[in-house]
């Protein structure tokens, strides 16, 4: 089978992912074995590809909004059958005995593997998957309008969440890609009145089709101070001046895995009892209940498809912000 492995680390612009032919792995105990019929692009590969997060061995295939079809199942599944559509996101596995897993927070689980960080991806033809982590899809989805949901927007669903957003609020998204195109349709479906800052002129348009009160720079003044926002770019210098629009009482979410330092700040910024907190991962109760939600919407998910030999292309897009939406790799 064909994949795009990353052999080391390396900047995006210098083509780090290298295509080869391996063998199709076959699904142990508790395994399936998904036919890739999409994966999605993320911020998170890109950090990954260029060595900000650091896998635990190398090679390894980045990939973690894989839509597919079970071609195999291992010994013990029952929850599967061959020829089922199947959704592998972010969250490989846990180990389920520790105190974050027992509460229901196996986002946070310190044993826990990542999907195209720990386990080989979605960038290829196919890929293993824990079965009791791979999500049912709606059927009413094709498979590239399918594979962002995944991870932007499980993960723009629990960032929602964080920020504390009650219906008929007033949100303020900053950085307008994958994620936060979902978030915004979630919001509009909260009845909550939505403010997107971003700076491409693309971005900023495909904001207001989808729903936006309006769309600016983080720099302008927005038509009203914001009840929650959420951070999606990974530029921690972009926290006070949000800060400066959050209303007392007000809640930022940080939607990043990995972001640059926030600089010193007056503490009149978060005085007030604002509420400043990061969004860790997801978990399958967060995948279960937005893909529930995304159906009934029904969400519109904005796509540039890619083949997958150009995966180096598509993260090099991404980097530079030239995808309007969610990328996806077409195997």
């Amino acid at each position: 089978m064909r994949a795009l492995r990353l052999p080391k680390p390396a900047l995006i612009e210098q083509g780090p992912l290298v295509p080869v032919e391996v063998s199709v792995p076959e699904p142990g105990p508790g395994e399936i074995l998904v036919k890739v019929r999409a994966c999605g692009i993320c911020h998170t590969d890109l950090h990954t590809v260029e060595g900000e997060i650091v896998p635990p061995a190398y090679p390894i295939t980045p990939g973690h909004q894989v839509v597919g079809t079970v071609e195999a199942v291992g010994a013990g599944v029952s929850e599967w059958k061959v020829g089922e559509r199947a959704g592998v996101p972010w969250l490989y596995r846990t180990c389920g005995v520790c105190e974050f897993c027992r509460r229901g927070e196996e986002n946070l689980c310190p044993q826990a593997e990542f999907t195209g960080l720990h386990a080989d991806g979605g960038y290829a033809e196919h890929m293993l998957a824990d079965a009791r982590f791979a999500l049912p899809l709606p059927p009413g989805l094709d498979d590239q309008a399918a594979a962002p949901l995944l991870c932007a927007g499980i993960i723009g669903y629990r960032s929602l969440r964080k920020a504390d957003l009650q219906p008929g609020e007033r949100l303020g998204l900053v950085g307008f890609g994958a994620s936060a195109h979902l978030a915004l349709q979630v919001a509009r479906a909260w009845d909550c009145q939505v403010c997107v800052f971003t700076r491409g002129a693309g971005h900023r348009r495909l904001a207001r089709e989808l729903g936006a009160f309006w769309a600016g720079g983080l720099e302008e003044q927005a038509p009203t101070p914001l009840d929650r926002a959420v951070l999606f770019a990974p530029v921690g210098k972009l926290v006070p001046p949000i800060l400066e629009k959050l209303r007392p009482g007000g809640t930022l979410a940080i939607n990043a895995i990995h972001s640059t330092s926030i600089p010193e700040m007056p503490y009149r910024l978060l005085y007030g009892e604002r509420t400043l907190r990061t969004v860790a991962n997801a978990t399958r109760k967060d995948g279960l209940e937005f893909l529930d939600l995304a159906a009934k919407i029904p969400v519109r998910t904005v796509t540039q498809s890619y083949p997958l030999d150009d995966a180096n292309r598509a993260l090099l897009d991404l980097k530079q912000g030239r995808i309007d939406g969610a990328g996806v790799l077409l195997p």
